[in-house]
């Protein structure tokens, strides 16, 4: 039988029975209230039993995996989101551009030919003979209805009054197609102004000079 040293078993004696003491939990009932503590109960009271004991511990281990697997079926949809991006809508398709034919300007060059035709009425429809090539160059947004619009004002030269009102139309719908052309109409009506404003101050003039003449 083999011998300890008594400081040895001493020690080896208050270690069990520290480890006995802090294992053991009692149920006690004071003032009619259940507690627990590592002592005896000074009234009543029970000690615990060892399996009554064990950790709250909840297993979380199947909500972890739903939790791994939610994660890896949003990675994957991402990744064939990125793969393969859906198509854009497609946008609404923009009207062609409408111009006139070469027949029609065929036609147009014939009527600015006339003699008929007063130098403004005459300018006007050049003008349109030229808007019209621009317009087979891809120059503005036209459509069938401007270019009818043009051909009135074109055919409305011949008449005596109502040339100078289809001109205004049309050059507004010039204007309204294409901004550049518009600009460049702009600026005829400015200088179109000064020289009526010059020819009338001529014209004064004229029948000042007139007066005095008849005076003497």
């Amino acid at each position: 039988m083999p011998k300890f040293h008594p400081i040895v078993a001493a020690m080896l004696c208050c270690a069990g029975a520290l480890t006995t003491a802090q294992a053991q939990v009692w149920k006690c009932v004071i003032d009619g209230k259940v507690q627990y503590s590592d002592q005896p109960c000074p009234a009543r009271g029970e000690p615990m039993k060892s399996r009554s004991l064990q950790s709250n511990v909840i297993d979380t281990s199947a909500d972890r995996a739903a939790i791994e697997r939610a994660k890896a079926a949003a990675a994957a949809e991402q990744q064939a989101t990125t793969a393969t991006p859906s198509a854009a809508p497609a946008g609404p398709v923009a009207p062609a551009n409408v111009c006139p034919s070469d027949r029609d300007i065929a036609g147009m060059e014939t009527k600015a030919s006339s003699i008929s035709l007063s130098p403004e009425a005459k300018r006007f429809v050049q003008d349109e003979i030229r808007r019209a090539r621009q317009c087979q160059k891809g120059q503005g947004k036209y459509n069938a209805a401007d270019w009818n619009i043009s051909k009135q004002a074109v055919d409305a030269q011949s008449s005596l009054t109502g040339g100078p009102d289809a001109r205004r139309r049309a050059e507004a719908v010039h204007s309204a197609a294409d901004p550049a052309e518009g600009d460049r109409i702009a600026r005829q009506r400015e200088a179109d102004e000064r020289e009526a404003a010059r020819r009338e101050r001529e014209a004064a003039r004229r029948e000042r000079d007139l007066r005095l003449r008849s005076t003497r």
